[in-house]
């Protein structure tokens, strides 16, 4: 059966491939944003420390990884560190790694933001309290600024989900690279493309809709 174009048996012939990379497409998203917000917090923490070596260091991690596109770190870490430094990473972890790297100095930036929108005299009161930098981060600081990170962090989220696409160059066997296996075998670019946007914008919205779920009820929490 067709409709215009569209070959609607031919759709739901190659729909279990697709769905099968849409999967993995959410947990290679899943696995970066848990890795880089990881990352990001650290780096942040190193941003906004009292010592200077570790600011430096948190600086230098944010503009370098920030400045070189993701494409150009997936190809040093899948195909770089082979050849120069005999890591042969599989693609599963190349793709993790990259996404993770990538994420978490834009988490980073977050988290750093959030942080040092809390009233400096937060921190003072619980220092004069007697407890330690960390003490005080862990118990008073973040709690205050997790909600501040959500709608920026569901951002992100959102935007490692469409980055995981580039991962195809590396051969890692993610929703963009079911769609170009398929066209190569098919030779049906409209269809198979047009379908693989689609999906990749359900999945999106469907989690857009989760994060501003979240935001409501902890907006409503807050009011109450």
């Amino acid at each position: 059966m067709r409709i215009g174009p569209i070959d609607v048996e031919f759709l739901l012939a190659i729909m279990p491939i697709l769905l099968k990379g849409a999967l993995m497409t959410i947990e290679l998203t899943v696995l970066a944003i848990f890795f880089g917000t990881i990352i990001g917090l650290f780096v942040a923490l190193m941003k906004i420390s009292r010592f200077k070596l570790l600011t430096v260091f948190g600086g230098i991690y944010t503009w370098v990884i920030r400045g070189i596109p993701l494409l150009v770190q997936l190809f040093i870490l899948y195909y770089g560190l082979a050849q120069y430094f005999d890591i042969q990473l599989s693609p599963k972890a190349a793709a993790v790694l990259g996404l993770s790297i990538c994420g978490g100095a834009y988490i980073a930036e977050i988290f750093r933001a959030g942080i040092q929108s809390i009233d400096k005299g937060q921190m003072e009161a619980a220092l004069s309290l007697g407890m330690s930098y960390t003490q005080a981060m862990r118990r008073v600081i973040l709690p205050q600024a997790y909600r501040r990170l959500l709608p920026p962090m569901g951002n992100e989220f959102i935007a490692l989900m469409k980055d995981t696409s580039l991962v195809s160059v590396i051969t890692m066997v993610e929703l963009m690279r079911s769609g170009i296996l398929l066209n190569s075998t098919y030779i049906r670019s409209m269809e198979i493309y047009l379908t693989v946007g689609i999906i990749y914008l359900i999945m999106t919205t469907f989690f857009i809709y989760i994060i501003n779920l979240i935001e409501k009820r902890l907006s409503i929490s807050d009011a109450s």
